[in-house]
C-alpha cells in the first residue's frame, strides 16, 4: 500500500522516469542486493537522464534543422574538401558559443555546407544551445510578413535568445535596403551575445557585393565576419559521391 502511494506521489510530481525506475526496482528479485544509497542513485539518474532527452528532443525539434540527423562525428575528411579535422575537433565543444563567435562556411553547391552547419547545430542541442536554423530567404519573408501582421518584434526578440543562429543559402540573391535594414536588425541584436553560423556558395570577399546599400553592408560585415572562424569547402559534389554509393554527407 505504501509504495503504491509514493509511486502514485511521484507521478503526481511529474517525476515519472523516478516512479519507472522504482517500480522496476520493487518488482526485482535481486532488489537487497543493493544498498539504499545504491537504489536512490539508480532512481535519481533515472530521473536526470530521462529529462536530458527530453531537453534534447525539445531542443532538436526547436531547431528545426535542415538536416536533422547531421552529426559532426560522420563528417568526411576527405583531403580534396579541405574540411580540417583538427578545427572540427576543437569547435565541437561548442565553447566558441560562449564568447559570441560565429561560424563562417563557403563552398560550391553540393559540398557539404549545409550538412556541416545542421551537424554544428545538432551539437550545440546536445550541449543545451538553443539553436534555429533559417534558410535567409525565409528568414526575410518571415520579417516581412511580420511587418504587416504586428509579429516583426516578437520574431527579433526570438531570434535575440537564440543561442545559435544558422543563416543557409546565404547570399542567393541581392538585397534590397528593406531585407538589408531587417537583416542588420537580426546581427545587431545578436552582436557581442550570441553566435551565428552562415553557409554561403559566394566567398565572403564577394559579400558585399549582395547590397544595395554600401554603409548596411559594411555595418552587417563588420559583425559576421571579423570574429568568425572559417571552413572553405572543396573538393566534388557530395551528390554526385553519393549517387554512387559514397557516404551519405550532402546539402
Amino acid at each position: 500500500m505504501l509504495d503504491q502511494q509514493t509511486l502514485e506521489k511521484l507521478t503526481q510530481m511529474r517525476l515519472s522516469a523516478m516512479g519507472q525506475e522504482y517500480r522496476r526496482q520493487l518488482e526485482s528479485s535481486d532488489k537487497n542486493a543493493l544498498s539504499f544509497e545504491e537504489r536512490f542513485a539508480m532512481i535519481a539518474d533515472a530521473e536526470w537522464i530521462n529529462r536530458q532527452n527530453s531537453r534534447l528532443k525539445r531542443l532538436l525539434n526547436q531547431a528545426k534543422l535542415r538536416i536533422q540527423d547531421a552529426c559532426l562525428e560522420d563528417l568526411d575528411f576527405e583531403p580534396r574538401r579541405n574540411l580540417d579535422r583538427g578545427t572540427v575537433a576543437r569547435l565541437a565543444d561548442m565553447a566558441w558559443l560562449y564568447e559570441s563567435r560565429n561560424l563562417i562556411i563557403t563552398g560550391a553547391s553540393g559540398t557539404g555546407k549545409t550538412y556541416l552547419a545542421c551537424a554544428f547545430g545538432n551539437a550545440a542541442c546536445r550541449k543545451g544551445f538553443k539553436t534555429r536554423y533559417y534558410r535567409v530567404n525565409r528568414l526575410l519573408n518571415d520579417l516581412k510578413i511580420g511587418q504587416g501582421d504586428g509579429s516583426y518584434n516578437k520574431i527579433i526578440k526570438e531570434l535575440k535568445k537564440t543561442d545559435l543562429l544558422i543563416l543557409d543559402d546565404w547570399g542567393m540573391a541581392l538585397l534590397d535596403p528593406v531585407s538589408s535594414r531587417d537583416l542588420l536588425e537580426v546581427v545587431e541584436d545578436r552582436y557581442g551575445y550570441r553566435s551565428t553560423i552562415i553557409s554561403a556558395q559566394l566567398p565572403v570577399s564577394k559579400w558585399h557585393e549582395l547590397f544595395e546599400d554600401s554603409t548596411v553592408a559594411d555595418a552587417i560585415l563588420d559583425r559576421l565576419v571579423h570574429n568568425a572562424y572559417r571552413f572553405e569547402l572543396k573538393g566534388p559534389t557530395k551528390r554526385k559521391i553519393e549517387q554512387k554509393g559514397g557516404k551519405k554527407e550532402n546539402e
